[in-house]
Protein backbone atom coordinates (compact mmCIF):
# COMPACT_ATOMS: atom_id res chain seq x y z
CA UNK A 1 0.00 0.00 0.00
CA UNK A 2 1.37 3.72 -0.78
CA UNK A 3 1.85 5.87 2.60
CA UNK A 4 1.45 9.42 1.45
CA UNK A 5 3.84 10.38 4.79
CA UNK A 6 0.74 12.73 7.20
CA UNK A 7 -1.95 12.72 5.00
CA UNK A 8 -4.18 9.74 5.13
CA UNK A 9 -5.59 7.64 1.65
CA UNK A 10 -9.32 8.73 0.64
CA UNK A 11 -11.93 6.03 1.98
CA UNK A 12 -14.06 4.66 -0.10
CA UNK A 13 -17.61 2.62 -0.77
CA UNK A 14 -18.20 -0.08 -3.06
CA UNK A 15 -21.73 -0.64 -5.07
CA UNK A 16 -22.57 -2.26 -7.57
CA UNK A 17 -19.24 -2.62 -8.89
CA UNK A 18 -18.20 1.13 -8.65
CA UNK A 19 -15.82 2.58 -5.80
CA UNK A 20 -17.47 6.07 -4.51
CA UNK A 21 -14.95 8.58 -3.12
CA UNK A 22 -16.07 12.11 -1.29
CA UNK A 23 -13.47 14.82 -1.73
CA UNK A 24 -14.66 18.49 0.33
CA UNK A 25 -12.93 21.77 -1.05
CA UNK A 26 -12.93 23.90 2.15
CA UNK A 27 -11.00 25.91 4.22
CA UNK A 28 -8.37 24.01 6.02
CA UNK A 29 -5.74 26.19 8.35
CA UNK A 30 -2.61 24.30 7.52
CA UNK A 31 0.15 23.87 10.48
CA UNK A 32 3.72 24.63 8.56
CA UNK A 33 5.74 24.54 11.76
CA UNK A 34 4.86 24.51 14.91
CA UNK A 35 3.02 27.58 15.54
CA UNK A 36 2.84 28.79 12.37
CA UNK A 37 -0.61 28.22 10.76
CA UNK A 38 -1.65 29.67 7.09
CA UNK A 39 -5.30 29.50 5.86
CA UNK A 40 -4.85 27.33 2.58
CA UNK A 41 -7.92 25.61 0.35
CA UNK A 42 -7.61 21.64 0.67
CA UNK A 43 -9.71 18.82 0.21
CA UNK A 44 -11.15 16.90 3.64
CA UNK A 45 -9.35 19.05 5.96
CA UNK A 46 -6.22 18.34 4.68
CA UNK A 47 -3.67 20.09 2.81
CA UNK A 48 -2.59 18.45 -0.17
CA UNK A 49 -5.85 16.22 0.14
CA UNK A 50 -6.27 12.71 0.85
CA UNK A 51 -4.80 10.42 -1.37
CA UNK A 52 -6.74 8.67 -4.01
CA UNK A 53 -5.74 5.20 -4.40
CA UNK A 54 -7.41 2.86 -7.01
CA UNK A 55 -6.64 -0.22 -9.17
CA UNK A 56 -6.30 -0.57 -13.17
CA UNK A 57 -9.68 -1.08 -14.75
CA UNK A 58 -11.44 -0.17 -11.62
CA UNK A 59 -14.55 1.88 -12.12
CA UNK A 60 -14.90 5.22 -10.07
CA UNK A 61 -17.22 7.84 -8.73
CA UNK A 62 -15.76 10.76 -6.79
CA UNK A 63 -18.50 13.57 -5.55
CA UNK A 64 -16.82 16.80 -5.36
CA UNK A 65 -18.97 19.10 -2.67
CA UNK A 66 -17.68 22.46 -2.97
CA UNK A 67 -17.82 24.16 0.38
CA UNK A 68 -15.55 27.14 -1.01
CA UNK A 69 -16.75 30.66 -1.31
CA UNK A 70 -15.90 30.43 -5.49
CA UNK A 71 -16.36 28.03 -7.66
CA UNK A 72 -14.15 25.05 -8.80
CA UNK A 73 -13.27 22.09 -9.92
CA UNK A 74 -11.37 19.26 -10.14
CA UNK A 75 -8.47 18.10 -13.02
CA UNK A 76 -7.54 14.59 -13.01
CA UNK A 77 -4.13 15.09 -13.94
CA UNK A 78 -2.48 12.46 -16.44
CA UNK A 79 -5.66 10.52 -16.32
CA UNK A 80 -6.91 9.34 -19.86
CA UNK A 81 -11.20 10.48 -19.00
CA UNK A 82 -14.37 11.49 -20.90
CA UNK A 83 -13.61 14.85 -22.17
CA UNK A 84 -17.02 16.06 -19.91
CA UNK A 85 -15.40 14.49 -16.44
CA UNK A 86 -11.60 16.39 -16.80
CA UNK A 87 -12.45 19.26 -15.12
CA UNK A 88 -11.43 22.12 -17.25
CA UNK A 89 -14.71 24.57 -17.80
CA UNK A 90 -15.39 26.51 -19.31
CA UNK A 91 -13.32 25.14 -22.39
CA UNK A 92 -14.65 21.68 -22.15
CA UNK A 93 -17.85 20.18 -21.43
CA UNK A 94 -17.22 19.41 -17.89
CA UNK A 95 -19.28 22.05 -15.39
CA UNK A 96 -18.27 25.29 -12.77
CA UNK A 97 -19.20 23.66 -9.06
CA UNK A 98 -20.69 26.63 -7.40
CA UNK A 99 -20.33 26.94 -3.74
CA UNK A 100 -22.90 24.53 -1.95
CA UNK A 101 -22.95 22.08 -4.41
CA UNK A 102 -21.50 19.05 -6.26
CA UNK A 103 -20.32 17.44 -8.93
CA UNK A 104 -20.14 13.55 -9.42
CA UNK A 105 -16.77 12.80 -11.84
CA UNK A 106 -17.08 9.39 -13.14
CA UNK A 107 -14.56 7.16 -15.18
CA UNK A 108 -13.06 3.92 -15.35
CA UNK A 109 -9.34 4.25 -15.02
CA UNK A 110 -7.84 3.32 -18.09
CA UNK A 111 -3.94 4.12 -17.22
CA UNK A 112 -1.60 1.64 -16.23
CA UNK A 113 -0.35 1.81 -12.74
CA UNK A 114 1.70 4.43 -11.60
CA UNK A 115 1.65 8.10 -10.46
CA UNK A 116 -0.87 10.36 -11.03
CA UNK A 117 -2.43 13.74 -8.95
CA UNK A 118 -5.89 15.58 -8.89
CA UNK A 119 -6.24 19.59 -8.43
CA UNK A 120 -8.96 22.66 -9.05
CA UNK A 121 -8.52 23.87 -12.80
CA UNK A 122 -10.33 26.86 -11.75
CA UNK A 123 -8.90 30.39 -10.88
CA UNK A 124 -5.68 28.12 -10.86
CA UNK A 125 -3.16 31.29 -9.86
CA UNK A 126 -5.43 30.94 -6.74
CA UNK A 127 -6.66 27.71 -5.61
CA UNK A 128 -3.47 25.78 -6.92
CA UNK A 129 -1.77 28.33 -5.01
CA UNK A 130 -3.93 27.96 -2.13
CA UNK A 131 -3.52 24.29 -1.54
CA UNK A 132 -6.31 22.54 -3.89
CA UNK A 133 -4.23 19.53 -4.81
CA UNK A 134 -3.49 15.65 -4.49
CA UNK A 135 -2.16 12.12 -5.01
CA UNK A 136 -3.90 9.55 -7.00
CA UNK A 137 -1.90 6.44 -7.32
CA UNK A 138 -3.04 3.99 -9.77
CA UNK A 139 -1.83 0.88 -7.75
CA UNK A 140 0.04 -2.27 -9.24
CA UNK A 141 -1.41 -5.38 -7.20
CA UNK A 142 1.11 -7.65 -7.78
CA UNK A 143 3.14 -4.72 -5.22
CA UNK A 144 -0.17 -4.16 -2.65
CA UNK A 145 1.32 -6.27 0.38
CA UNK A 146 4.35 -7.49 -1.01
CA UNK A 147 7.58 -7.96 1.65
CA UNK A 148 10.26 -5.71 2.35
CA UNK A 149 9.07 -3.53 0.01
CA UNK A 150 8.41 0.25 1.11
CA UNK A 151 6.07 2.54 -1.15
CA UNK A 152 5.88 6.52 -0.74
CA UNK A 153 4.17 9.47 -2.07
CA UNK A 154 5.72 12.69 -1.34
CA UNK A 155 3.69 15.97 -2.93
CA UNK A 156 5.79 19.20 -3.06
CA UNK A 157 4.21 22.84 -2.58
CA UNK A 158 5.33 26.54 -2.02
CA UNK A 159 3.48 29.07 -0.11
CA UNK A 160 3.83 32.98 -0.33
CA UNK A 161 3.21 34.35 3.43
CA UNK A 162 4.19 37.62 2.63
CA UNK A 163 3.58 39.18 5.60
CA UNK A 164 6.29 37.78 7.66
CA UNK A 165 9.40 39.54 7.71
CA UNK A 166 12.21 38.01 5.68
CA UNK A 167 14.11 35.98 8.33
CA UNK A 168 11.15 35.82 10.88
CA UNK A 169 8.91 32.65 12.04
CA UNK A 170 6.64 34.03 14.62
CA UNK A 171 4.15 32.00 15.70
CA UNK A 172 0.05 33.15 14.74
CA UNK A 173 -2.25 32.52 11.69
CA UNK A 174 -1.28 33.80 7.87
CA UNK A 175 -3.48 34.89 4.99
CA UNK A 176 -1.40 33.41 1.87
CA UNK A 177 -0.51 36.06 -0.78
CA UNK A 178 -2.14 35.59 -4.49
CA UNK A 179 -0.76 38.50 -6.83
CA UNK A 180 2.83 38.39 -7.87
CA UNK A 181 3.54 35.88 -4.98
CA UNK A 182 6.77 36.12 -3.16
CA UNK A 183 7.12 32.13 -2.27
CA UNK A 184 8.87 31.91 1.54
CA UNK A 185 7.75 28.54 2.76
CA UNK A 186 8.49 24.84 0.87
CA UNK A 187 6.75 22.07 2.18
CA UNK A 188 6.36 18.39 1.56
CA UNK A 189 3.18 16.68 2.23
CA UNK A 190 2.08 20.04 3.84
CA UNK A 191 5.13 20.35 6.07
CA UNK A 192 7.78 22.17 6.37
CA UNK A 193 10.99 20.83 8.06
CA UNK A 194 11.55 20.01 11.18
CA UNK A 195 7.33 18.84 11.14
CA UNK A 196 8.14 16.99 8.02
CA UNK A 197 7.35 13.06 8.92
CA UNK A 198 10.51 10.90 8.18
CA UNK A 199 10.49 7.76 5.49
CA UNK A 200 10.81 5.25 7.61
CA UNK A 201 12.89 2.01 6.07
CA UNK A 202 14.94 -1.51 6.99
CA UNK A 203 17.89 -2.93 6.10
CA UNK A 204 17.36 -4.62 2.40
CA UNK A 205 13.84 -3.03 1.69
CA UNK A 206 12.96 -2.29 -1.59
CA UNK A 207 11.74 1.58 -1.75
CA UNK A 208 10.26 3.37 -3.89
CA UNK A 209 9.59 6.98 -4.08
CA UNK A 210 6.92 8.86 -5.83
CA UNK A 211 7.16 12.76 -5.88
CA UNK A 212 4.16 14.89 -7.36
CA UNK A 213 4.57 18.76 -8.50
CA UNK A 214 1.50 21.04 -9.61
CA UNK A 215 2.82 24.51 -8.01
CA UNK A 216 4.89 27.11 -9.97
CA UNK A 217 8.49 26.10 -8.78
CA UNK A 218 10.64 23.25 -9.96
CA UNK A 219 12.74 21.61 -7.42
CA UNK A 220 15.28 19.00 -7.81
CA UNK A 221 15.18 16.86 -5.25
CA UNK A 222 18.83 14.91 -3.84
CA UNK A 223 18.67 12.01 -1.82
CA UNK A 224 22.36 11.39 -0.05
CA UNK A 225 23.51 7.80 0.85
CA UNK A 226 21.87 5.93 -1.49
CA UNK A 227 21.64 6.03 -6.16
CA UNK A 228 18.53 5.30 -7.08
CA UNK A 229 16.79 4.32 -10.41
CA UNK A 230 14.23 6.39 -12.04
CA UNK A 231 11.41 3.55 -13.03
CA UNK A 232 8.51 6.12 -13.98
CA UNK A 233 7.66 9.49 -15.05
CA UNK A 234 3.99 11.09 -14.91
CA UNK A 235 2.15 7.64 -14.10
CA UNK A 236 4.26 5.61 -17.03
CA UNK A 237 6.64 2.93 -16.16
CA UNK A 238 9.93 3.60 -17.67
CA UNK A 239 11.43 0.54 -19.45
CA UNK A 240 14.36 -1.51 -17.61
CA UNK A 241 16.66 -0.81 -20.50
CA UNK A 242 16.22 2.95 -20.32
CA UNK A 243 16.22 3.48 -16.74
CA UNK A 244 19.37 5.28 -14.95
CA UNK A 245 20.57 5.61 -11.97
CA UNK A 246 20.74 9.42 -10.20
CA UNK A 247 21.31 10.90 -6.64
CA UNK A 248 19.17 13.64 -7.46
CA UNK A 249 15.64 14.43 -9.74
CA UNK A 250 14.54 17.87 -11.00
CA UNK A 251 10.54 17.73 -10.28
CA UNK A 252 9.22 20.49 -12.59
CA UNK A 253 5.62 22.02 -12.33
CA UNK A 254 3.02 19.73 -13.49
CA UNK A 255 5.60 16.51 -13.08
CA UNK A 256 5.28 13.21 -11.38
CA UNK A 257 8.27 10.93 -10.56
CA UNK A 258 8.72 7.63 -9.66
CA UNK A 259 12.29 6.40 -7.90
CA UNK A 260 13.59 3.55 -6.11
CA UNK A 261 16.45 1.96 -4.57
CA UNK A 262 17.54 -0.40 -2.31
CA UNK A 263 18.25 0.08 1.26
CA UNK A 264 22.07 -0.98 2.25
CA UNK A 265 23.55 2.28 3.84
CA UNK A 266 22.26 2.39 7.56
CA UNK A 267 21.80 5.70 8.91
CA UNK A 268 19.35 8.58 8.79
CA UNK A 269 19.76 10.58 5.29
CA UNK A 270 18.53 13.52 4.35
CA UNK A 271 16.53 13.90 1.51
CA UNK A 272 15.49 17.75 0.13
CA UNK A 273 15.29 19.73 -2.55
CA UNK A 274 18.77 21.82 -3.90
CA UNK A 275 17.91 24.91 -4.12
CA UNK A 276 19.37 26.75 -0.88
CA UNK A 277 16.02 28.91 -0.74
CA UNK A 278 13.91 26.17 -0.55
CA UNK A 279 15.44 24.57 2.52
CA UNK A 280 14.61 27.86 4.70
CA UNK A 281 11.80 28.68 6.71
CA UNK A 282 11.24 32.38 5.72
CA UNK A 283 15.06 32.37 5.70
CA UNK A 284 15.35 31.97 9.22
CA UNK A 285 18.82 30.14 10.32
CA UNK A 286 18.69 26.57 9.98
CA UNK A 287 17.47 24.06 8.36
CA UNK A 288 14.07 24.08 7.35
CA UNK A 289 11.24 23.52 4.74
CA UNK A 290 11.29 21.07 1.52
CA UNK A 291 13.29 18.40 3.65
CA UNK A 292 12.90 15.17 5.17
CA UNK A 293 15.07 12.09 5.97
CA UNK A 294 15.24 8.56 5.24
CA UNK A 295 15.38 7.11 8.50
CA UNK A 296 16.39 3.25 8.92
CA UNK A 297 15.14 1.78 11.57
CA UNK A 298 17.27 -1.13 14.22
Amino acid sequence: MVITPGIENLSFTYKDGVKYFTLIAEEVLNELIPGLFIKAWGYNGSVPGPTIIALPGDRVCIRVINNLSEKTSVHWHGLEVPNNMDGVPPIEPSPFIYPGEYFDYEFTIKNPPGTYMYHSHVNVAVQDNAGLFGGLIIEDPKYCNKKHYKDYLILLQEWAVNSLPWGDIDSGTYNLTFKMPEFNFFTMNGKCYPSTEPLHVSYGDKVKIRFGNIQMHHHPIHLHGHQFKVVGADGFPIKKETQIYKNTILVASGETWDIEFLAKNPGIWPMHCHMPHHTTNNGAPGVGGMFTVVQYDI
